[in-house]
């Protein structure tokens, strides 16, 4: 596991002042471009779902989609999208959660996800955890079961692991990389 987590954090690019200044963006394109260290991490990823005998895959917004679909296909799972509010068609179930400056909304289509699902919720980073959070209630109130989460990066002085926790219900939470 070693190999892998020197090999993932030589391809993540820090960008200091971004989004806004004081920020220490962890950019994931390097990481993206380069076919090994996407391999490798999709293929890590693809582990933790088979751990966790999920049987579904659900990404979040945006960066989640690049991340989930593949290990989806890898581990032979459905992969549904957990989308902004208003961008998804047809009957949806939405979650509101707080932001540090707001709120925000998330969405998923109502019929994606069913009883006997079990989901494994895939993102790039784990920061203060309300989008997680907010997923994690969409699944079950959809009627499935929560496998896990599984990320690239915790952000781990921002607390999001202790948020999250709770809403987690016993399932794992599964960070490749914590910075």
């Amino acid at each position: 596991m070693t190999d892998i987590k020197e090999l993932l954090l030589s391809r993540i690019r820090d960008v200091a002042d971004y989004p806004e200044p004081g920020v220490m963006f962890k950019d994931i394109t390097p990481l993206l471009a380069d076919p090994a260290a996407f391999t490798a991490l999709t293929d890590a990823l693809a582990e933790i779902a088979g751990r966790s005998r999920a049987t579904k895959v659900v990404g979040l917004e945006a960066r989640g989609f690049i991340l989930g679909a593949p290990v989806a296909v890898r581990a032979g799972l459905g992969f549904v999208p957990v989308r902004k509010a208003g961008k998804l068609p047809g009957a949806t179930l939405r979650q509101s959660y707080d932001l540090e400056y707001g709120s925000a909304e998330i969405e998923v289509h109502a019929e994606d996800l069913s009883a006997g699902d079990r989901v494994l919720v895939v993102d790039d980073v784990l920061a203060t955890g309300g989008t997680a959070e907010a997923s994690l209630t969409l699944i079950r109130r959809a009627g499935a079961q929560v496998a896990g989460v599984a990320v690239l990066m915790e952000l781990g002085f921002l607390g999001g692991r202790a948020r999250l926790e709770p809403a987690l219900g016993g399932a794992s939470l599964e960070a490749l990389l914590t910075v």
